[in-house]
C-alpha cells in the first residue's frame, strides 16, 4: 500500500503496516503423539478472554480507519455459490484490484491497496485468473469434495492437482472430521500429508471445520497435527457449517500456531471464515492477532479472512469516515 501525504497521515505510519517479508514455508515434521496428546483447552478461561476482546479497547478516527484498510489486504474475497459465473468472478476481481472507491481512498491519502486474494471452486479458476493478470493478487481455490470432504481419495488428489495446473496459487483443502472424531491423528497427519505433496508450490490452507469437531481441545490437536503435516495455513471453516468462525476457536488455533512456531521456528498462517462480516469484527480479530502472534502476524501472506459481504461494509464505513454520513450498501456493491 503506498501512502500520501495529507491530514490522514497517520494511517499510513500505523503499527499494523509493516514490509512485507517472504518466509520460509513450513515443511511439516514427524507426528509427535507425545505433543499431540499433551495440548488440552480450558474451555472456561478460553472463553473468558474471549469474551474480554471486544471491550478492552476501541480504536477511533485515522487509527480505526488505519486497521479497516489493513482488513481489506488481508481479505479472501470469495464466491463459492452454485450459480458462479465467469462474469461474476471477473467483476469481483475488479473489486479485488480497487476493493474501495478512488474518492474515499483519495481522501485517506492511501492509493495502491489490493485484497489478498480471490477464492473460487475449481471451475472459476481460469476466469479469475485471466482478470487479474498484472494485479500481483493470487486465485485460490477450495478443493477436496469441498465442503464435507468426503469424495474419494484418489479423486480428492486429483482435484488439487488439476487446480494447481488451472492456476492456482493457493488451495483450501478440507480435512476429514471424522478423523478427528475418532481421534486417529496418524489417519489425519497421513491426509494432510498427502494433500500438501499434490499442492506442490502452491500454499495450502487446511479448512478444520471446528464447528463439526465436537470440543475445543480437538479443535486444538487438529491445527497441531495439521501444522505438523506441513499446512501453510490453518483455517476455521468451509463457510457452510452451521458454526463457523468464532472468536473462542480462533484462539485456540492461533496458540497452537504460536506454540508450533516456538518450538520448529517456522511460522503459519491463520484464516477465519465464515461469518466475518463487520467491519468492527475484523478489526477485533486482527487485534487478536496482534495480542497473540505479534505484527508479523498482521501481513497476507500470514493472515486472511474468508469473507463475500466484510468489503462492503469496511467501505461503508471508510466513507463514513471521511464524509461524516454513512451511505447506503448499494453505493459500495463487491461483485
Amino acid at each position: 500500500m503506498q501512502k500520501k501525504t495529507n491530514k490522514h497521515h497517520a494511517i499510513a505510519t500505523n503499527d499494523p503496516q509493516l514490509p512485507q517479508v517472504c518466509e520460509p514455508r513450513n515443511p511439516g515434521m514427524d507426528l509427535d503423539m507425545n505433543w499431540v496428546r499433551a495440548v488440552q483447552a480450558n474451555t472456561s478461561a478460553i472463553e473468558r478472554r474471549a469474551g474480554n476482546l471486544g471491550a478492552r479497547r476501541s480504536l477511533k478516527k485515522d487509527h480505526q480507519a488505519a486497521w479497516m484498510l489493513k482488513a481489506i489486504t488481508c481479505i479472501d474475497l470469495t464466491t463459492l455459490s452454485g450459480d458462479d459465473t465467469a462474469g461474476r468472478v471477473r467483476r469481483l476481481c475488479a473489486k479485488a484490484a480497487q476493493p474501495v472507491r478512488a474518492d474515499i481512498l483519495d481522501a485517506l491519502g492511501v492509493t495502491g491497496i489490493t485484497t489478498g486474494a480471490i477464492c473460487v471452486y475449481h471451475e472459476m479458476i481460469a476466469p479469475a485468473v485471466a482478470a487479474l493478470e498484472g494485479t500481483g493478487i493470487p486465485v485460490a481455490a477450495v478443493s477436496t469434495g469441498f465442503p464435507a470432504g468426503l469424495s474419494p481419495f484418489h479423486l480428492r488428489l486429483q482435484e488439487i492437482r488439476e487446480s494447481v495446473k488451472a492456476g492456482a496459487a493457493e488451495i483450501d483443502i478440507v480435512i476429514s472430521r471424522r478423523l478427528v472424531l475418532t481421534g486417529n491423528w496418524q489417519g489425519l497427519y497421513d491426509e494432510m500429508r498427502a494433500f500438501r505433496e499434490a499442492c506442490g508450490e502452491a500454499h495450502v490452507k487446511a479448512i478444520l471445520a471446528t464447528g463439526e469437531l465436537g470440543s475445543l481441545r480437538n479443535v486444538a490437536r487438529a491445527s497441531l497435527v495439521c501444522m505438523m503435516a506441513g499446512a501453510d495455513f490453518i483455517k476455521t471453516s468451509t463457510g457452510k457449517e452451521s458454526v463457523n468462525a468464532t472468536l473462542p476457536v480462533s484462539l485456540v488455533m492461533i496458540r497452537a500456531i504460536r506454540d508450533y512456531y516456538q518450538r520448529t521456528g517456522f511460522r503459519v498462517g491463520y484464516k477465519p471464515a465464515g461469518g466475518i462480516s463487520k467491519a468492527k469484527d475484523a478489526v477485533t480479530y486482527l487485534t487478536l492477532i496482534k495480542d497473540e502472534l505479534g505484527n508479523r502476524w498482521l501481513q497476507p501472506d500470514l493472515f486472511r479472512f474468508g469473507a463475500s459481504s466484510l468489503l462492503g461494509d469496511i467501505e461503508r464505513q471508510l466513507e463514513h469516515h471521511v464524509s461524516g454520513q454513512y451511505s447506503a450498501g448499494y453505493r459500495h456493491a463487491i461483485g
